[in-house]
């Protein structure tokens, strides 16, 4: 048995470190995940260039993908898993016992203990990132089993997918008929258009950029009815157009960074519609015309990161085989190419276009 972890920290903006970690002791009450995989989503980049990172050093990575190597008594039976399960972790690690918590709004919980990927190492045991070897589970932490049976790199975006379920249907309110538009063509855009079909939703448009095509063409086989390159036609004329002048019944904005596809997004909504709003643009402030927002009755909707139900519904999609997620995989790199895995989600880095990266531990 090992008695050093390797994992990736993150010091500053833009610089990565490969260190070790003792291996944490287990207990009665927690476990120790052996990273098969974690994926490597648009946060990670912004959390790589500075926008996100906090200033205090952390193991990145919240979406572990793993296998559960070490397991205390008490801990198997609150989470009913056992020592070889795979399962798919989720970011916060909640109290579980403050009125948040018991309410069922355990993101708002003011007692979490961590958050995988974002918390300090100098918080012990160190290990809260999924760029690791082995990343700890903390009494309170969230797993969801998934079948071993399904090769890793589809198994390993169960995390995206969520987002997808939980903004276009749980948030969204997509559903049978329904005309859905998604601004942003990455992962999560791509998510939302196979959960948006799957609830029913008769029409879909995915915005993106004369760059983004191969992720337009991905949208496309996920069922999209029509894709508009932003920086060819305007959006929201088209979107119009496409809805003969009514607008969507749902509007994401996933788009990180930028600023105008907010005023996009409410434009492009129906009388009365819902506009999603995920993307985060790293503090900068968009204006908002909220006499528009009143007359048109729209509700506006912050998306917080992805909820237990949001998780297992994604996972029984992936386990069902019958959705064509796995096209969206395109890299997977060892720990040591964290750094690049990262670049070329960012579109910094040579040779084939990303769209879903993951780092392999043990390759």
């Amino acid at each position: 048995m090992a008695e050093m972890v390797r994992a990736v920290v993150q010091t500053a903006p833009r610089t990565l470190e490969l260190r070790e970690f003792p291996r944490p002791v287990i207990g009665p009450e927690d476990g120790l995940l052996r990273i098969e995989a974690n994926g490597i989503c648009g946060s990670d980049v912004e959390q790589y260039k500075g926008h996100l990172f906090r200033g205090s050093a952390v193991v990145p990575g919240h979406e572990p993908l793993g296998i559960i190597e070490e397991l205390g008594d008490k801990a198997a039976e609150r989470w009913g898993v056992s020592v070889g399960d795979r399962v798919a972790l989720e970011i916060l690690v909640p109290c579980h016992h403050c009125p948040a918590c018991v309410s069922g709004r355990y993101q708002a919980c003011p007692r979490r203990a961590a958050s995988h990927g974002y918390t300090p190492i100098t918080q012990q045991p160190s290990l809260w990132g999924g760029l690791a070897e082995y990343t700890y589970l903390a009494p309170g932490s969230i797993v969801h089993p998934i079948d071993r049976a399904l090769p890793v790199e589809l198994a390993v975006m169960f995390n995206p997918l969520a987002a997808g379920v939980r903004w276009a249907v749980h948030l969204g309110g997509a559903g049978i008929g329904s005309t859905v538009v998604v601004l942003g063509a990455g992962q999560r855009g791509l998510s939302a258009v196979i959960a948006a079909k799957a609830a029913g939703a008769s029409t879909v448009i995915v915005t993106g950029l004369a760059a983004d095509e191969h992720k337009l063409a991905l949208a496309r086989q996920f069922g999209a009815d029509h894709t508009i390159v932003v920086d060819q036609e305007d959006t929201v004329a088209r979107v119009l157009e496409l809805t003969g002048g009514v607008g969507a019944d749902v509007v994401l904005e996933l788009t990180p960074m930028a600023l105008g596809p907010v005023g996009d997004a409410l434009a492009s909504a129906r009388h009365g519609g819902r506009v999603v709003l995920a993307g985060l643009k790293g503090g900068r402030k968009a204006e908002i015309d909220t006499d528009f927002v009143i007359n048109r009755a729209l509700t506006l909707v912050g998306a917080y990161g992805v909820d237990s139900p949001a998780y297992a519904e994604a996972i029984r999609i992936i386990e069902s085989g019958r959705t064509p997620i796995a096209q969206m995989h395109t890299h997977s790199l060892p720990l040591e190419d964290t750094e690049t895995a990262i670049q070329l989600l960012a579109g910094e880095g040579p040779g084939e276009p990303a769209v879903h990266v993951s780092v392999h531990p043990g390759r």
